[in-house]
């Protein structure tokens, strides 16, 4: 699913083509046992799925785009929560009309390449479910 070069403390990762991101992520980080950190990259794929988080409802509405499409910008957190990885991440996609769509990733299906930089800290980051707000928080007690 990826393969990965360290630099020093950091990974230099690409995930293979026709391959979740979010699958590919998350055995990557659950094999280098990553608590905590941050991810950037970029690439391509032809299938995401976006979320919006509503406060209103404290629900997220997800929808699907099935489109070749440029990642101008992936970029997110790794933290735990319930013992389990979490990742937070957040995507720019282009189209081929030169528009971007843009939210937190559910999960999209690379068609191309996926580049990524992942940084580790040296720490357990853990996040809490806030429930007066809908979503999870670290926790830093």
């Amino acid at each position: 699913m990826w393969s990965a070069y360290k630099v020093d403390n950091e990974y230099i990762v690409s995930i293979d083509d026709k391959t979740s991101i979010v699958d590919a992520l998350t055995d990557f980080v659950i094999q280098k046992e990553i608590m905590a950190g941050e991810i950037s990259g970029l690439g391509a794929v032809n299938e995401a799925t976006l979320r919006y988080f509503n406060p209103a409802t404290k629900q997220y509405v997800d929808k699907v785009f099935n489109e070749q499409m440029e990642i101008s910008n992936l970029t997110g957190n790794i933290s735990v929560s319930e013992g389990k990885p979490l990742l937070h991440l957040h995507i720019t996609l282009g189209r081929s009309d030169y528009t971007a769509i843009a939210g937190h990733l559910m999960d999209a299906n690379v068609r191309g390449a996926c580049e990524l930089f992942v940084r580790p800290l040296n720490c357990i980051a853990k996040k809490n479910f806030n429930p007066e707000v809908g979503l999870k928080f670290y926790d830093f007690s």
